[in-house]
């Protein structure tokens, strides 16, 4: 009888070790394959980055930072291509085995639906921060305008962006709740200046001042490396109260535009100061309709007497 069971359970047992032989080449082969897909991505995805930061350098005055926005996109891309590279491998391996993966796909569809409701905030956070770094918006250290609050760059994540504003106080924003955002110093900033002066001066001599003031400052060498224009002097702009508005651009490396507008004002009044270019000052004329009363003041002679007068 035994000899019986074991020659029935002999042919079993080697139909299951030849296939689990095969199921286990079909596995390695699977993994090989996998393997060998990450490497040829990663070998794709070095190239990829090269010319996309060749690229970046030449249309972005800081590289630095193109560098660092190529280099996030193409990791983020990488980790996603690789963790759906061993889920299909993984995949293949339990159809290999016998597994039946169709309720496997569709247990993982309603945790995915379930997931995604519950976490659709974070999903938006994360779609926004993707397409906002991959769309070159902002970096880190810029000054920005964000939802009207403004401030320095301290870090950009998918999830959020970061100020720190003049008085030291951080501002974190989830990027998808990001509805209006202003970079002031994306590629170049600009430094522009209303000078106001009396109306007694000539407007024309004060807009030649003003351009001989910046030409000397872009001649030298603290200045003329921020400076990436000569200064821009628009003419008048406005007449106001009591004074006439003439305004000017400069146009500076990014962050530069502050630096480069104070000297500027500072020589500024200097100028004006040797020239005689007077600045106003509020003034109001007060007139009186003939159905008022006259003013009635008194005047003290040098011997003391004093008289009123109308």
């Amino acid at each position: 009888m035994f000899e019986r069971y074991a020659n029935e359970l002999a042919p079993r047992l080697l139909d299951l070790s030849i296939s689990v032989t095969v199921s286990s080449l079909r596995i390695l082969l699977t993994i090989v394959i996998a393997y060998i897909a990450i490497k040829l991505l990663r070998v794709g995805l070095e190239r990829l980055e090269g010319l996309l930061t060749f690229a970046a350098e030449r249309t972005e005055i800081a590289s630095s930072a193109a560098n660092r926005r190529v280099k996030t996109l193409l990791g983020v891309i990488r980790t996603i291509a690789v963790v759906l590279i061993w889920f299909m491998v993984v995949l293949i391996s339990f159809s290999h085995v016998g597994i039946n993966i169709g309720p496997i796909l569709a247990g993982a569809g309603i945790v995915g639906l379930a997931v995604g409701f519950g976490a659709q905030n974070l999903v938006r956070d994360l779609v926004s921060g993707f397409f906002m770094i991959l769309e070159n918006q902002i970096h880190v250290g810029d000054v920005a305008v964000i939802n009207g609050t403004g401030g320095l760059v301290e870090n950009i994540s998918f999830r959020t962006i970061v100020l720190r504003d003049l008085e030291g106080v951080v501002h974190v924003f989830p990027n998808g709740t990001i509805n209006t955002l202003s970079n002031r110093t994306k590629e170049w900033s600009a430094c522009v200046i209303d000078i106001r002066v009396a109306y007694k001066n000539d407007t024309d001599r004060v807009v030649e001042i003003m351009r001989a003031v910046g030409a000397t400052m872009q001649e030298e060498t603290a200045f003329s490396g921020l400076m990436l224009e000569p200064i821009e002097v628009l003419g008048v702009n406005d007449f106001a109260e009591s004074a006439v508005t003439i305004r000017a651009r400069i146009k500076t490396l990014p962050l530069q535009q502050w630096t480069v507008g104070r000297e500027y004002r500072r020589r500024l009044k200097k100028a004006f100061d040797t020239e005689g270019i007077g600045f106003p000052f509020p003034h109001r004329t007060l007139y009186m309709g003939e159905a008022s009363p006259p003013f009635q003041f008194i005047v003290k002679g040098s011997d003391g007497a004093a008289a009123a007068r109308d």
